[in-house]
């Protein structure tokens, strides 16, 4: 017994010596593998698995996120620069654009005549393929990887068990492929029917290949469609009907990247699909990195594609940028980081705890990992939301983005009561806007994450102004350098000039009662009681009416609503993505269609300046029409209240860089990460508590050593007492 004991004690101290002597944190979750080693890895993780990474059916931010790193449209965003400003990415210039009449002759772009918007992108040199089994030839010049039966492909799991890779140069009729790809019903691309309205012989071509029989891969080389034209292997076209100046921005989202003919072909061998050998589970593209693990229930990895050509980080950006170290990397050659592994953690709760020790760079791409740790994340302070004592203790840094979105309450413009043109229907929406303090609502349900409503067009897109010039003068004044809302007596005053003094209406006598429609799942008795008390400021009565997300639209469709919300992100950051939502032939009602009008406003002057600005290039003559529109939905009040929504991402002391784009998710090859500092503070921050440990070694000792003592006394004296 004395030996077994002995040994116990010794293994204990030896295992107490190991542990106390461990180099790095006893609770990494991430598997330090060699391939590390000399290689800036970046952690962080995905809430969700994706459901696709093919560019011409992903339709997720989730999926942009991971997607937009590896694929390139002709266009992308200046990472820093607000508001938000096209350049060139895989092309050499933004694109040409010539003005066609019906007959494709040229014309001038200010023509009556214009039928027809060609855009020419010349591609930049030197851009090739990341490498890929796809590219492999063999000494014939034939494909490596062809196969004609099942039977031949039983050994190819992943991309990972094809030996060889070859790459080719980026050529234009990848992007005329893709395109097709796009038009091809059988891939159910989500926007084939939005972009049917525009490219020309789109419709057409779906027509067609609808119709043809498949046996395995359709070569779509073959078919032609007309509003597609290949100059050379460097330079295409792509010709759109009408006049349509926001199409340059669908030139920067990944429907319009690159595939090559070669992936579809090769993705399309027999098998393939049933081991996930797919366009839409292994992308292909000439982006800084390339896919290399995906397992969507663990973690997607992604590698610095070797055949990246030289690209640079800005070496100009927004004011403040420059202070903020924004700018320190200017003219350095990116990426920065070597490998992205991106783990799925479901729950916030060890999201945030592993952000906390370290194990995440930042905080994730949702921000909803902040704000439900609010109290312990942030602040509210003078200067607005601020970083609490233990974020600034950790040196952890916020980055602040306000979304190109915006929430808003309106008005169904055709309702008898609170709808019409008149100067006291007018006076009615202008009373209830003042007295609805969205002020107050940001601060008590919001926690300060968002900017007041002053008008359709969220700050960040070009005809947003800032300071006095950017307030609704009909709700607010500017005093002291800020806005501050308008009296209540002064509400009470235009209430009265309405035909209602004091909520009444002045001919019956009878109290004013309003109905606001609302989603049942996204309201609170707190919430309910705040809305009611805005309009019981002005003597008028308030009723919610909640209803599920499907009766909901459909009194949005028939015009079966009084007041209601609603929101908008942005598909581009052009103002026309967000004043369309008040074009008259956009009213679901007048159209009988899926309009996105809710407010049924139709203001002939507003539709009038819509219809000129909306062909418009940006400049002053447009932002002239823009304020004038901005004004007479000001003076009208189709939305009374709303805000434009900021969210909080916070990043850990050693990650550099970290500037959002409320746009672009191809932002992962211009941060920056400390590998030395990471460790230091992992370690720091994860220190083992020995002190149970400890405590029961001491327990151990005190309780058996005596015990062993009593045992050797017992057997001494039996040796005795038998001798």
């Amino acid at each position: 017994m004395n030996r077994k004991a002995t040994r116990y004690l010794a293994a204990t101290l030896t295992a107490f010596t190991l542990l106390t002597g461990c180099s790095g944190p006893w609770n990494n979750p991430h598997q330090e593998s060699s391939d590390h080693q000399n290689k800036t890895v970046y952690y962080t993780n995905f809430q969700l698995p994706p459901q696709h990474f093919d560019p011409a059916i992903s339709y997720s931010t989730d999926e942009s996120m991971l997607i937009d790193q590896i694929y390139e449209p002709p266009l992308g965003y200046h990472f820093l620069k607000r508001p938000y400003e096209l350049q060139p990415l895989v092309a050499e210039s933004m694109p040409e654009v010539r003005y066609l009449n019906a007959s494709h002759e040229e014309v001038a772009a200010d023509s009556l005549d214009v039928a027809f918007s060609q855009y020419t992108i010349t591609l930049r040199e030197g851009i090739i393929y990341q490498p890929h089994p796809a590219f492999a030839k063999n000494s014939e010049g034939g494909y490596v990887y062809l196969f004609d039966d099942e039977s031949e492909t039983v050994n190819y799991r992943a991309l990972s068990d094809f030996d060889q890779t070859a790459t080719r140069p980026l050529d234009a009729d990848d992007f005329l492929y893709q395109i097709k790809r796009i038009a091809d019903p059988h891939n159910k691309a989500p926007l084939i029917a939005f972009l049917a309205q525009y490219i020309d012989g789109m419709s057409e071509l779906t027509a067609e290949l609808r119709t043809v029989e498949r046996d395995g891969w359709l070569d779509l080389r073959e078919f032609k469609m007309k509003g597609l034209e290949r100059v050379d292997e460097r330079t295409f076209s792509i010709t759109i009907k009408g006049i349509y100046p926001q199409f340059s921005y669908w030139l920067a989202m990944h429907f319009f990247a690159p595939i090559p003919w070669e992936a579809d072909r090769f993705y399309n061998n027999p098998g393939f699909k049933d081991n996930n050998l797919t366009l839409d589970w292994y992308p292909v593209g000439t982006g800084a990195y390339m896919m290399t693990r995906n397992d969507p229930n663990r973690e997607i990895i992604l590698e610095r594609n070797p055949n990246f050509r030289d690209d640079f980080y800005p070496t100009e950006g927004a004011p403040g940028d420059k202070e903020a170290g924004l700018l320190a990397d200017a003219g350095a050659k990116v990426p920065f980081i070597d490998k992205a592994i991106y783990s799925l953690d479901k729950e916030v709760l060890p999201m945030w705890t592993k952000f906390l020790q370290g194990y995440y760079d930042r905080s994730g791409e949702n921000h909803g990992n902040v704000t439900q740790n609010f109290d312990q994340a942030l602040t509210i302070g003078p200067e607005g939301v601020e970083l609490t004592g233990e974020m600034q203790d950790r040196q952890i840094t916020l980055s602040q983005d306000v979304k190109p979105a915006v929430y808003y309450m309106g008005f169904n413009m055709l309702d008898d009561v609170v709808g019409g043109y008149s100067p006291q229907k007018q006076k009615l929406r202008q009373a209830i806007s003042i007295a609805w303090n969205s002020e107050e609502y940001i601060e008590i349900f919001r926690n300060g994450s968002a900017i007041p409503f002053m008008g359709p067009i969220p700050p960040g897109i070009e005809g947003s102004l800032k300071a006095e010039a950017g307030i609704n003068p009909y709700t607010h004044d500017w005093k002291n350098g800020k806005a501050v809302r308008k009296d209540i007596e002064y509400a009470k005053q235009l209430l009265a000039e309405a035909g209602y003094p004091n909520g009444r209406d002045a001919k019956t006598g009878k109290p004013l009662k309003l109905y606001l429609d609302i989603q049942a799942q996204a309201t609170s008795k707190s919430r309910e009681d705040w809305q009611k008390r805005q309009l019981k400021k002005l003597g008028i009565e308030l009723e919610l009416r909640a209803t599920d997300w499907n009766r909901y639209k459909e009194k949005m469709s028939t015009g079966n609503h009084q007041m209601f919300s609603y929101g908008w992100l942005a598909d581009y950051p052009d103002p026309e993505n967000f004043l369309f939502l008040l074009y008259g032939p956009q009213s679901p009602v007048a159209c009988q269609c899926d309009g996105n009008n809710n407010a049924n406003y139709n203001n002939p002057r507003y539709n009038k300046l819509y219809k000129q600005m909306k062909t418009m290039q940006p400049g002053p003559e447009r932002n002239q029409l823009i304020a004038e529109m901005l004004d007479q939905v000001r003076a009208d009040v189709p939305w009374f209240t709303g805000e434009y929504p900021k969210e909080y991402y916070l990043n850990n002391q050693w990650v550099s860089n970290t500037k959002r784009h409320g746009i672009s998710k191809a932002t992962l090859k211009y941060l920056k990460i400390d590998s030395e500092v990471r460790k230091q503070k992992q370690t720091e921050w994860n220190q083992p508590n020995l002190v149970p440990l400890v405590a029961g070694v001491g327990i151990f000792v005190a309780l058996f050593v005596p015990a062993i003592r009593a045992y050797r006394r017992r057997q001494r004296l039996v040796i005795n007492t038998d001798s």
